[in-house]
């Protein structure tokens, strides 16, 4: 317990003290966002606050997991700079979606074959229970490649990616440790301890935002967390911490990011754009739509992702294909009801 306590210390620590001299310099350097036509802020902030959440986890994984218990940390930290590297180069001279991708396959690569952070099994969906290596390999590296770029595309407004962020990481970490996953339990709490230090500095004034430094990182670690967690389902010992229907738990705990990434990209390809394409879609922007504040957005959308735990918990009983359908009817109910009260608004506005 005490390794746990200390990384999540640790990475607090060092991320809070961190963040001060990033927005200095980045005021200094000029590495700022500025206002626009898609952005929801007003002023210029500066975009490099996922070096301190990189610093912050890194750092403290490295100086509290134990050494007997290492394992494959060597190959998850090579992604870890990878996926750094690639977001710091497109916060300050942006790279080109595809450039990025690549990148991303290369870590997500890095972790599937060396790593083994894999999913060999679709727990009986559709009927389907072991698969075969190549195919595993396919589906666990765009699982990791949509779960990066999720939390890539919900991070626009004050305080939410991080906010969800650490809803999952303190989700999946609690059940790590209950399950004596310590390498994979000290991995989310020292992300929770960077990303609760960072939201000092986000929240509503924002001082500073992640950029894809940040929300890129996050996006990975939640991926290998996810995967490990619904993976270590096919052979856990202990009845009374094994969730029934492990891939839909895994999909309600990232609820916001997936459903709003799948609803974002099929909205786009069916008005003939490319699904990386920029536009005001989210479902944070039609928070803001509707009369809300960052903050209230914020808060409402990481209420919203907790209602999602606790209901899939709740019904894991109903197996995995049932409680999909329950998720994207809960979801289309959402954004049904947000674009009535858009419409609504604008109505009474003419």
């Amino acid at each position: 317990m005490y390794h746990v306590v200390l990384c999540f210390l640790t990475a607090f620590l060092v991320t809070f003290v961190a963040i001060p001299s990033i927005i200095n310099i980045a005021k200094v350097k000029r590495l700022m966002d500025e206002p626009g036509e898609r952005r929801a802020h007003k002023n210029s902030i500066p975009t490099l606050g996922g070096i301190a959440i990189f610093a912050g986890v890194v750092f403290s994984i490295i100086m509290w997991t134990p050494f007997e218990v290492f394992g494959n940390m060597q190959y998850i930290l090579c992604s870890f700079i990878i996926i750094f590297l690639i977001g710091a180069k497109d916060d300050i001279i942006p790279l080109t979606p595809y450039k990025k991708m690549l990148g991303q396959i290369l870590a997500a690569g890095i972790l599937v074959f060396l790593a083994n952070v894999k999913l060999t099994s679709l727990h009986g969906i559709f009927g389907v229970y072991q698969i075969p290596y190549y195919l595993s390999a396919i589906i666990s590296m765009f699982t990791l490649l949509v779960i990066i770029n999720a939390f890539n595309l919900i991070d626009g407004i004050n305080g939410l990616s991080a906010g969800i962020g650490t809803l999952i990481c303190i989700s999946l970490g609690a059940w790590f440790y209950v399950t004596d996953q310590i390498v994979l339990c000290i991995i989310a709490f020292a992300l929770v301890g960077s990303l609760v230090a960072f939201l000092k500095y986000n929240v509503t004034p924002a001082k500073i935002f992640m950029g894809d430094t940040g929300s890129l990182l996050v996006g990975l670690i939640c991926g290998i967390l996810t995967i490990r967690f619904i993976e270590l389902h096919l052979d856990i010992p202990v009845l009374n911490n094994k969730v029934v229907a492990a891939p839909a738990l895994g999909v309600g705990i990232l609820f916001i990011p997936l459903y709003d990434t799948l609803r974002v990209f099929i909205v786009r390809l069916l008005s003939g754009r490319s699904p990386f394409s920029p536009d005001r879609q989210h479902i944070h922007h039609m928070m803001l739509d509707v009369g809300c504040s960052h903050t209230q957005a914020t808060l409402i959308l990481i209420f919203i992702n907790s209602l999602t735990i606790f209901l899939v918990v709740r019904l894991q009983f109903l197996g995995n294909m049932k409680l999909f359908i329950l998720l994207l009817i809960f979801g289309i109910s959402i954004t049904g009801l947000l674009k009535w009260i858009i419409r609504r608004r604008q109505l009474i506005a003419n």
